[in-house]
C-alpha cells in the first residue's frame, strides 16, 4: 500500500515551487547534453533504429516520491512522441517493488534518457526520504523542521523543493531573504548589539533579523537586542532548554547544527520554534530507483 503525506501541501502547491519550465528544460537540456556528448554509441549502434519499447520505473526500497514529473519531463524533452503514464505522485509513500512510471516509445531515445531521469529522480527522492524521517521525529513537538541553504550550486530550487515534499518548510532560499548575523559579521561590527542596530537601522521593516549564538550570554544580548529569530548554533538539548528560559518569548528560537536523527527529537522538544537540518539536503543517500523493460515492441 502507498500513502500520502497528509501534512504536506497538495499538488498544485507543489509544483508552484518548483523551477518556471523554460529553467527547468534549460537544466534537462544541460544534464542530457553533459550525459550524451557527442553520440550515445551504444543505443545507437545495438538497438535498431524502428524499434520501440516500453519501460517500466521501479523503486528498490521504500520511499518518498520526488521529481517524477521532472523525471518524465527528460524523457518527454529527449523523446517528444514518447508516451508516459505517472503511476506514484510526488509526496507519495512507495514500498519497495512498486511501479513509479511506465513510458513507451523509440527504444533507442528512451534509453538514451535513461540515466538522466533516473539521476535526478534518485537525487530528489534521497532527499525526501530523508527529510520525511527527520520530520516524522518532529511531529507532535512545538518545532517546525527546516531547511539550510547546504545545497549543491545549481540545484538548490530542485534540493529545497524535495524537503518541502518530505515535510519540511524552506529557510532562506537565497541571502537576499533575510538576514543572518553570523559570527564574522559580528566580529566586524564589534558586537551582536551593534549589529543588530546596524542591520535594524538598514533593513526592510518587514524582513526578519536572526543572530547566530553559541552561548547563553550571546543568546541574552541578542534578545535584548531585539533579534527577530535567534539561532542556537551547536547547543545541546539542556543549553537550549536554559536558553527558552532566558529568551522567555521575546524572540523566536531555531536549533541548528549538529542535528541528527538521533538527536532531534530531544532537541525539537525543547521549547524552540524551528529545527534546521543540513544533512537532509547536504548528505541524502540517492535512492535505488530502476529502469526496466517491460515490452521490446
Amino acid at each position: 500500500m502507498s500513502a500520502t503525506l497528509s501534512d504536506r501541501p497538495n499538488d498544485a502547491d507543489l509544483k508552484s515551487l518548483m523551477p518556471p519550465r523554460a529553467a527547468l528544460h534549460a537544466q534537462i537540456d544541460a544534464w542530457l547534453r553533459e550525459d550524451i556528448g557527442r553520440l550515445d554509441i551504444t543505443t545507437e549502434y545495438m538497438i535498431p533504429r524502428d524499434a520501440r519499447a516500453e519501460f517500466v520505473m521501479n523503486t528498490r526500497h521504500d520511499i518518498v516520491v520526488c521529481g517524477i514529473d521532472i523525471a518524465a519531463e527528460v524523457f518527454r524533452f529527449h523523446v517528444p512522441e514518447a508516451a508516459i503514464q505517472i503511476l506514484m505522485t510526488d509526496g507519495t509513500r512507495a514500498t519497495k517493488g512498486q511501479a513509479l512510471l511506465k513510458v513507451s516509445g523509440p527504444a533507442r531515445g528512451l534509453l538514451t534518457a535513461e540515466r538522466t531521469a533516473l539521476n535526478v529522480l534518485q537525487f530528489l527522492t534521497g532527499i525526501a526520504t530523508l527529510t520525511a524521517r527527520y520530520a516524522d521525529l518532529v511531529k507532535g513537538t512545538p518545532a517546525t523542521l527546516i531547511d539550510t541553504r547546504k545545497t549543491l550550486p545549481g540545484y538548490r530550487a530542485l534540493s529545497k523543493y524535495a524537503t518541502v515534499v518530505g515535510g519540511a518548510r524552506n529557510h532562506r532560499i537565497r541571502l537576499d531573504d533575510g538576514i543572518i548575523i553570523k559570527d564574522n559579521h559580528i566580529a566586524v561590527c564589534g558586537s551582536i548589539t551593534a549589529a543588530v542596530a546596524r542591520a535594524r537601522a538598514l533593513t526592510p521593516s518587514l524582513t526578519k533579523i536572526e543572530v547566530e549564538c553559541d552561548t547563553l550570554a550571546q543568546v541574552a544580548e541578542a534578545a535584548a537586542a531585539k533579534a527577530d529569530v535567534i539561532m542556537l548554533d551547536n547547543m545541546d538539548a539542556a543549553m537550549m532548554r536554559e536558553a527558552v528560559k532566558i529568551v522567555a518569548g521575546r524572540a523566536e528560537l531555531e536549533a541548528s547544527g549538529g542535528i541528527t536523527l538521533e538527536t532531534i527529537r530531544d532537541k525539537a522538544m525543547t521549547g524552540v520554534d524551528y529545527i534546521s537540518v543540513g544533512r537532509m539536503t547536504q548528505s541524502a543517500p540517492a535512492a535505488d530507483i530502476g529502469l526496466d523493460v517491460h515490452l521490446m515492441v
